[in-house]
């Protein structure tokens, strides 16, 4: 009678898990099916785009909207394509997550293990900041690059991300570093070490798992930026989105579609490749981070 039961038991698992499973894959299709149009549309010609056939798969495989999208395309006035843009964005972005990750590291460190006066109040309004809307900023932050003279700069840009992404990071590793032994930090004083020694050698090679989530945090973010690109980058420094919206945007007589679809994917590809190389440790790094909170 019990091995009935268990038998029971186990079929109506099994058929439980493959109705959620077939859930599961219906979403992901659904969610998939604008990335689908996407990738075979941007290696279709043109004719096969314009004759209707949009959801097919391509009758003459070509790379041409690719390379195009890349090195040629017509990009407001200039035919030059996405490539230098693309350049502007890596320039911005690696040193306005490295700046950020490690600015937010300093202050979870110095609110969880150098405790002040006020610095309850002071995370509080860097908390608040993560809710601040990117648009209430905006006159602020260009009044703010006109004085320093970093208006239309790409330093101007890395300014901004660091100032306005500094509050998450902050969040993450003050909610990482709070129940760190603070033993530790103690014992460490009384061996001498100084207050950034004790950050480089102890803190911090134990920082993996949420460095990982800052760092994809932040990266997405300062990539997938529109807004801060198109108010404050200047000719030369205007990042891969904003240059997309022109090659959208400055396309005249017959729109090519499958340039577009190839320049889209080129603007968000290289998120894509962060999150399938490191989206498990982004998972693994949030939930540390929940627990240690």
């Amino acid at each position: 009678m019990a091995v009935a039961s268990q038998d029971t038991a186990i079929r109506t698992g099994r058929v439980t898990r493959t109705l959620i499973y077939l859930v599961l894959l219906l979403f992901a299709l659904f969610y998939m099916l604008p990335l689908y149009v996407m990738v075979v549309n941007s290696v279709k010609p043109l004719a096969e785009i314009t004759g209707g056939g949009m959801m097919n798969l391509p009758q003459a495989f070509t790379l041409e909207p690719w390379a195009k999208a890349w090195s040629s395309a017509q990009i407001g006035v200039d035919p030059t394509g996405l490539s230098p843009y693309f350049w502007n964005s890596i320039k911005m972005v690696v040193p306005a997550v490295a700046i950020s990750t490690v600015l937010g590291a300093l202050n979870g460190y110095v609110l969880t293990k150098w405790r002040f006066r006020g610095d309850t109040i002071l995370f509080g309004l860097m908390l608040f900041a993560c809710f601040i809307p990117f648009q209430i900023v905006l006159i602020p932050m260009a009044r703010m690059l006109g004085l320093m003279g970093l208006a239309g700069t790409t330093w101007g840009l890395v300014l901004v991300h660091v100032v306005y992404g500094i509050g998450f990071t902050t969040l993450y590793f003050r909610n990482y570093y709070a129940v760190f032994p603070t033993e530790l930090v103690r014992a460490a004083q009384i061996d001498g070490a100084g207050f950034f020694q004790i950050f480089w050698r102890i803190l911090l090679p134990s920082s993996g798992p949420i460095a990982v989530v800052s760092i994809i945090w932040q990266f997405t973010n300062i990539w997938n930026d529109f807004l801060f690109g198109a108010s404050f980058a200047g000719a030369d420094s205007q990042p891969m989105t904003v240059a997309l919206n022109n090659l959208v945007q400055s396309s005249t007589g017959v729109k090519e579609y499958n340039v577009h679809f190839a320049g889209a994917i080129l603007a968000a590809l290289p998120t894509l490749l962060v999150y399938i190389v490191a989206g498990r440790y982004f998972v693994r790094g949030l939930m540390a981070g929940s627990v240690k909170g």
